[in-house]
């Protein structure tokens, strides 16, 4: 997120759509931001990943993996070539590097 994105602050009510109560601090009912990502996709994408990606400039030639990792607050595993949240980092090491 940059300086210049305005912050986005819960409102109680899902924003799927749905009109539901959320829980204090949350954007979605459970589940419901996974509706709302499919929604937004069949909406704006075709129904296509490939679509969103290449709608903002990613592709086989410039890696969403790496922007994330430069300007999303992922990390790469230091023993392979995962990259991920830094939680998803800690929990893919255990499971797969430490056994």
């Amino acid at each position: 997120m940059t300086n210049e994105t305005p912050r986005l602050l819960p409102t109680g009510t899902c924003w799927c759509g749905c009109g539901g109560t959320t829980s204090l601090g949350a954007f979605f009912c459970r589940g419901h931001d996974k509706v709302a990502e499919a929604a937004l996709l069949a909406a704006r994408y075709d129904s296509s990943v490939a679509r969103l990606l290449s709608h903002h400039g990613f592709g086989p030639d410039k890696s969403v993996l790496d922007a994330a990792v430069d300007e999303g607050g992922w990390e790469i595993c230091p023993n392979c070539e995962y990259a991920g949240a830094p939680l998803s980092i800690r929990n893919h090491a255990r499971k797969i590097h430490e056994k």
